[in-house]
């Protein structure tokens, strides 16, 4: 992924309050559309980076409990 996309992405987001943070990830996920996918990784790299080793086995948990849907 360009850096550049990363940037922007994350530019257009600061700022944001959770509740309008909450309505970008609804919004991207309801709609379904491919083009919304980078969007979320970014906001997941952000997550990741920012969490616990705790906070990120938490999200795998999560995420394998996810997958087995």
């Amino acid at each position: 992924m360009n850096l550049n996309l990363r940037h922007a992405i994350i530019q257009n987001v600061s700022g944001n309050s959770q509740d309008e943070l909450r309505d970008t990830i609804v919004d991207a996920i309801q709609t379904g559309e491919e083009k919304m996918l980078p969007g979320l990784g970014v906001l997941f790299e952000v997550i990741w980076e920012s969490a616990s080793e705790q906070e990120k086995s938490e999200m795998l948990g999560l995420l394998e409990n996810g997958l087995k849907r």
